[in-house]
């Protein structure tokens, strides 16, 4: 059980830097790490309570999932746990490289 934390924590590290190698320039500044952290915690919160993971494939085997809805979801959570306030313009490029990053490991569409 505590390798699994160990490799959560691992993949969590490479998910932000990826993210941050993502962000447009006027953006790397905005976020630190803590935030990026809460804000992936907040992603994967999204992924798990929203249903979006037990959508059915379409023909080309991906699920659909709406970026918009997340930075919703990501903007509405942060305003109500105190943190923030997140621009939803900035969350969307979060969400848009962690999307990216999956993509990158082959993961999600």
């Amino acid at each position: 059980m505590e390798d699994d934390f160990l490799l959560e924590d691992e993949d969590d590290e490479k998910t932000i830097e990826f993210i941050k190698g993502y962000l447009p320039q006027d953006l790397k500044d905005k976020f630190s790490d803590d935030d990026l952290y809460y804000i992936l915690d907040l992603i994967v919160d999204y992924y798990t309570t929203s249903g979006c993971l037990d959508a059915q494939p379409d023909e080309e085997g991906y699920i659909n999932i709406d970026q918009d809805e997340i930075v919703d979801y990501v903007v509405k959570e942060s305003k109500k746990d105190g943190m923030g306030p997140f621009d939803p313009e900035d969350i969307f490029f979060v969400v848009q490289g962690e999307m990216e990053y999956g993509n990158s490991l082959g993961q999600v569409d």
